[in-house]
């Protein structure tokens, strides 16, 4: 099986125009697709961004030719409403013909508590993905459209700026049951974690045995694999951080009080640090290993130029 490359866009360190500009350095540097990720807030204030992810999208319809790019990921849940989202996607689909994707997720408290609303746990947020999902199809099937759901209501909307092309909508999971809802209401499925039973179980749902599987491997590159441990712990401690807590944590600062309790060798373990290529072609094997064909690499850190020199002098002719 063969795996294309991609290159996560990491809203929560950079800056609009640097996103931008890094989206035409990964796809000048040989990489075939991006995700950005779609944050109100940064993890950590150390990294200091979030910019509307929709404006930089149409930033990067502009100045590339061929890579396509996803959302990585958005959530339509609460702080932004499903039909908003059929806008913006539909929007965003026509600037970008054939070369756009739209990953939704359940969401993160940090993101999404900002309209003062109850965060609901895991299982009702995944009936309402479900829900958004169905509308977000519903409108982009063009005409006046309603809805009266359990938990949204559209009345009398029609998006009149269509795509030829619909973008296919990738559905974010880390565990068992997530996985099975990608596989019923997605079109592919995207995760951080290397693990075969997500992806079995995303293939063994209704039709997703030939869907595309994404999964996004953490690194930092740097000249020296100590300066890089330094850095990823510096920039990225919420690697160590319980995939539960990831979810339920409200504000950036609660993050890095979380980040203080964990064991920062357990950072590391979580991120491939330095300027060996193997361990990175290793990470690489071990998410083509357990079923994905496409895998995307966040660099960690604000050394992103060095990080595209590393790639394209030693990890792409050994890919190729």
């Amino acid at each position: 099986m063969s795996v294309e490359i991609g290159y996560s866009l990491s809203s929560e360190e950079t800056s609009p125009k640097d996103l931008v500009r890094y989206a035409k350095r990964a796809e000048d540097a040989g990489f075939t697709f991006a995700l950005i990720s779609d944050h109100f807030h940064p993890w950590i204030k150390r990294q200091g961004h979030s910019p509307f992810v929709w404006s930089v999208i149409g930033g990067i319809s502009e100045v590339t030719k061929r890579l396509s790019v996803g959302t990585g990921v958005t959530c339509p849940i609460l702080r932004i409403h499903p039909a908003i989202i059929a806008q913006a996607a539909a929007t965003t689909a026509m600037m970008m013909p054939g070369r756009f994707f739209l990953g939704l997720g359940t969401g993160e408290n940090l993101n999404e508590h900002i309209l003062g609303k109850h965060w609901p746990p895991i299982q009702l947020r995944q009936e309402m993905l479900r829900e958004a999902v169905k509308i977000l199809r519903l409108l982009w099937r063009g005409g006046n459209q309603s809805y009266y759901g359990k938990y949204y209501t559209v009345e009398n909307a029609e998006i009149f700026s269509r795509p030829d092309q619909l973008p296919p909508i990738m559905i974010a999971a880390a565990g068992a049951t997530s996985a099975e809802l990608a596989g019923s209401i997605g079109d592919g499925l995207i995760s951080t974690v290397p693990e075969e039973k997500i992806v079995n179980k995303f293939r063994a749902s209704d039709n997703g045995a030939e869907k595309p599987c994404y999964g996004q491997m953490t690194v930092c590159w740097a000249e020296t694999e100590e300066q890089a441990k330094k850095t990823a712990r510096e920039w990225w401690p919420v690697a160590a951080i319980p995939g539960k807590l990831m979810g339920e944590l409200a504000t950036p600062a609660e993050f890095e009080a979380a980040a203080q309790l964990v064991d920062q060798h357990a950072v590391i373990s979580q991120v491939v640090c330095g300027p060996d290529p193997d361990k990175y072609l290793e990470e690489i094997n071990s998410f083509k290993k357990a079923g994905f064909d496409h895998v995307y690499i966040h660099q960690v850190g604000p050394d992103q130029e060095g990080f595209f020199r590393f790639y394209e002098r030693t990890i792409a002719p050994r890919l190729h």
